[in-house]
């Protein structure tokens, strides 16, 4: 009798164990949960947050992981994507034979998956390089842009990009207001997205517009909005870069005082994230301005 108990006692704990460990599995298969090209997405974001804030350094590391984890899943979209954004960063770190061929890996990348949009947006990120590197006049950017923009469609990011580029192809050419014009579109885009980041930059953008066109009241207003969104949003650098041109608007307008009051504020910013370099540069201006 006794045997017989243990035995049933066993049985019993066998099927509770059993039991457990078949309710811990998945009922039926719930399918491949994409773990990598989560985590590349989101260092893919992160990295492109980090460098609208200055931070490059961290923005190439985070960026590069994410290529790294595109690359190992064999997605395509994420390889392009990720190899625009680390190219845009190589730029800020002026690392330019680098950052070019990272566009052009975006693009055979693009053509060769078929993508037209994907196309487009790598060759825009070309256009600005050649831009930006004395490499093509303005002119032939702009049509190259006028040409790739209608097949941009779906990502309000790369459109907003687009009209950016366009933008500074306009500033270029001496077209101030066309090119306020154009970065306007790229505002209205983000502001509606809530791209606060890009938006601010914007404003930076337009602030500068209009002080090559000796507008300087209309500079003034334009980086009091870049300097009240980079403030809501805690992007110091932004703050740093905003205050910096405002001390080259006063300059400009013959406001020395405030010259001077705006050089030191973007100078104390500046020091206060680490960065001496700049913050030197800032008060250097200063003087310039005298």
């Amino acid at each position: 009798m006794k045997t017989v108990t243990v035995k049933l006692a066993a049985v019993v704990l066998t099927s509770v164990l059993l039991l457990a460990a078949c309710s811990t599995q998945p009922k039926k298969n719930s399918g491949t949960v994409y773990d990598q090209r989560r985590q590349a997405e989101s260092h893919l974001d992160m990295g492109n947050r980090m460098s609208d804030r200055g931070n490059n350094d961290e923005a190439l590391r985070l960026i590069t992981e994410a290529q790294r984890l595109a690359k190992i899943t064999d997605d395509s979209s994420l390889i392009i994507r990720a190899s625009l954004s680390r190219g845009n960063v190589l730029m800020y770190l002026q690392q330019f034979d680098e950052a070019s061929q990272e566009f052009e890996r975006a693009l055979a990348e693009s053509l060769r998956m078929g993508n037209r949009e994907l196309t487009a947006v790598s060759r825009v990120h070309i256009s600005r390089y050649k831009l930006l590197r004395g490499l093509a006049p303005a002119r032939q950017v702009k049509q190259d842009l006028d040409g790739e923009l209608r097949f941009i469609k779906s990502d309000t990011l790369y459109v907003a990009f687009a009209w950016v580029v366009s933008g500074l192809a306009e500033r270029e050419l001496g077209n101030y207001a066309e090119a306020e014009a154009a970065v306007k579109r790229a505002l209205n885009l983000h502001e509606k997205g809530r791209y606060l980041e890009q938006a601010a930059y914007d404003w930076f953008l337009i602030g500068s517009f209009r002080s090559l066109s000796r507008n300087y009241a209309g500079a003034r207003d334009a980086l009091t909005q870049a300097l009240a969104l980079d403030r809501r949003i805690e992007n110091s650098y932004g703050l740093a870069t905003d205050w910096r041109a405002l001390g080259d608007v006063y300059a400009k307008s013959g406001n020395a005082e405030e010259s001077r009051a705006a050089y030191l504020r973007s100078a104390d910013i500046f020091r206060a994230l680490g960065n001496a370099g700049a913050a030197e540069e800032a008060e250097g201006r200063i003087h310039a301005a005298q």
